[in-house]
C-alpha cells in the first residue's frame, strides 16, 4: 500500500472505451495483429470474459445501467438523459457514501446518473485532447489518485476514452480539440486497409476495409491511453491495492453492430485485474452482463449491494449462474425511438424488433460513416439484401452464433425448437422486469 494511505478498502479504476467491439481487441480473438497491446496486457494480468454483454448498445443508457446494476427501463435510464426514476442507488453515490474520493474523465454528463451529483473531480474531453491524448489523461488520472493515497482516502475513478468513437483517426487530420493546447494525439500504431481482417458482420468491400482501418487505428488510440492509465498506477504502487476494470460501452459505430441487439452490437471485451482475489491469465466464459459491475464492485469494496439489482456479484463462483442473459435498446442519439430486445444464449440468440412495420425504416448513428455508404452504393445482391435487412428489419431474428458468428443467416424458419424455446425465455422475462413493450410482444405472439 502507497505512502499515506491506510484505507483498508480497495481502490477502483474502471476504464470504458466509447464504442470498441470485442472483436477489435488480440486477447478476445481479433484476427489483425497489434490492435491493442496493452489491454492484451493486462487481460494476462488478470480475467478476461470472453462472453460478457453490455445491456444496451448505447453510451448513455449503456453508462446507466452499468452504474446502477439495474436495466435501464426500470430506472428511466434508457433514453439519451439522467435518470427519471429518483432517488436509484447509483456507484459513485454509494462508494462516496463509503469515504471514497470519486472523478471521471470524458464522458462526463454520459456517466453522471442524476444532474445534480457532483464529482470530486470531473474533467471533460476540450482538456482531455478531445478524449484522444493519453497524455493528458495520465495527468488527471496520476494527480488524482496520488492526491487520494496522500490522503488516505481510497479513490473510484472512472476513465472514459473517447476512442475508437467516430470520427476515426484519418492521416493527416487536423481537427481540434476544444482546448487548443490539448490535440488529439497520434495513435501509436496506424493501420492499413491491406493488412486488416474485416469481421464477418461487414461486406469486405474496399471503402469498407478503408474505413475498419481507421477504426482501428483508433482502438489503437484507446489502448494507449488505457495503457498509459494503468502504468502510471502502477508506478505510484497503486497496481496492488486497486480493483482495475475494462470494457467497452459496445460495439463499434458500424452497420450490424452499434445501436442494434445484435451479438456484435453488446458482446464487451470485460478485463478484471485485482492481484490475488482475482486469478491472472484465467478466462471466464461464463455469459456476463455489465449490470453484474456493481454488485461485483461492492463486493469487493465490502459493501452490502442493494436488495433489487439485476446483475450478480462476478466473484462469487455459482452453480446456478445464468444460462442465458437479456439486452435492449431504445432510442438513438438522434432521440429516435426504436425499441427492440434480444435473448442471448452460448449458442443462440434471438432478436425482437418491436418497431418493426411497413414503411418504417431505422436511422442510427452506424450508418454515418463510409462504410455504410459503401454497401448503399454496391450493386451486389449479397450486400444489397444485407443493406435491406438493416434499413427495414424482420419482427424477430434468430441465429446460431456458433456456426454464424456474423449472424448472416437467420434460422426463424429453421430451428422451431430453438425459437419456442426463446420466445418463451423473452416473454417470462418480460413479464418479471415489468417491460413496457410486454403487451406488445404477448400480442404479436397471439397470446
Amino acid at each position: 500500500m502507497a505512502a499515506g494511505q491506510e484505507a483498508a478498502q480497495p481502490n477502483v479504476l474502471l476504464l470504458i472505451a466509447d464504442d470498441l467491439g470485442a472483436d477489435a481487441v488480440g486477447a478476445f480473438g481479433c484476427p489483425t495483429e497489434g490492435t491493442t497491446p496493452n489491454l492484451d496486457a493486462l487481460a494476462a494480468q488478470g480475467t478476461r470474459y470472453s462472453a460478457a454483454h453490455v445491456v444496451v448498445a448505447s453510451c448513455r443508457p449503456s453508462r446507466n445501467g452499468l452504474l446502477t446494476g439495474r436495466y435501464p427501463h426500470t430506472v428511466g435510464g434508457g433514453e439519451f438523459d439522467y435518470l427519471s426514476v429518483p432517488g436509484v442507488l447509483h456507484l459513485p453515490g454509494l462508494l462516496r457514501a463509503a469515504g471514497y474520493r470519486v472523478g471521471v474523465l470524458g464522458k462526463v454528463e454520459h456517466t453522471t446518473p442524476y444532474a445534480r451529483f457532483g464529482w470530486d473531480l470531473s474533467v471533460d474531453k476540450g482538456a482531455l485532447g478531445d478524449g484522444r491524448s493519453s497524455d493528458r489523461y495520465v495527468e488527471h488520472a496520476g494527480a488524482f489518485a496520488r492526491a487520494a493515497a496522500a490522503e488516505g482516502e481510497p479513490f473510484l475513478l472512472v476513465v472514459n476514452a473517447h476512442d475508437p468513437h467516430r470520427p476515426f483517426f484519418r492521416p493527416g487530420d487536423v481537427r481540434r480539440a476544444k482546448d487548443a493546447e490539448h490535440p488529439p494525439q497520434r495513435p501509436s500504431r496506424v493501420f492499413q486497409a491491406e493488412e486488416v481482417t474485416v469481421p464477418p458482420w461487414l461486406p469486405d468491400l474496399p471503402e469498407v476495409r478503408d474505413d475498419y482501418a481507421r477504426y482501428l487505428s483508433s482502438v489503437r488510440r484507446a489502448d494507449d491511453t488505457m495503457g498509459a492509465v494503468v502504468a502510471d498506477l502502477d508506478t505510484a504502487g497503486l497496481g496492488g491495492d486497486t480493483v482495475v476494470v475494462f470494457l467497452s460501452d459496445h460495439g463499434p459505430p458500424l452497420p450490424f453492430a452499434k445501436s442494434n441487439c445484435w451479438r456484435a452490437s453488446t458482446r464487451t471485451p470485460l478485463i478484471v485485474r485485482w492481484p490475488g482475489p482475482v486469478p491472472a491469465g484465467a478466462p471466464d466464459g461464463r455469459l456476463v452482463s455489465s449490470l453484474d459491475l456493481l454488485p461485483t464492485l461492492l463486493a469487493a469494496v465490502g459493501l452490502e449491494a442493494p436488495p433489487d439489482l439485476d446483475g450478480a456479484d462476478l466473484l462469487t463462483r455459482s452453480e446456478s449462474w445464468r444460462t442465458v442473459l437479456f439486452t435492449q435498446f431504445h432510442q438513438t442519439v438522434a432521440r429516435r425511438d426504436y425499441p427492440m430486445r434480444a435473448v442471448i444464449g452460448p449458442r443462440y440468440g434471438y432478436v425482437y424488433n418491436a418497431w418493426c412495420a411497413p414503411g418504417q425504416q431505422l436511422r442510427c448513428d452506424s450508418m454515418n460513416g463510409a462504410a455504410w455508404g459503401a454497401m448503399r452504393a454496391s450493386e451486389d445482391a449479397a450486400v444489397a439484401a444485407r443493406v435491406a435487412l438493416y434499413l427495414e428489419r424482420v419482427q424477430e431474428e434468430l441465429y446460431d452464433y456458433a456456426a454464424d458468428p456474423g449472424g448472416l443467416r437467420d434460422l426463424t424458419g429453421e430451428a422451431p425448437e430453438e425459437l419456442a424455446r426463446m420466445r418463451r425465455l423473452l416473454l417470462e422475462w418480460m413479464r418479471s422486469e415489468e417491460d413496457p413493450l410486454l403487451t406488445d410482444y404477448a400480442a404479436f405472439l397471439g397470446g
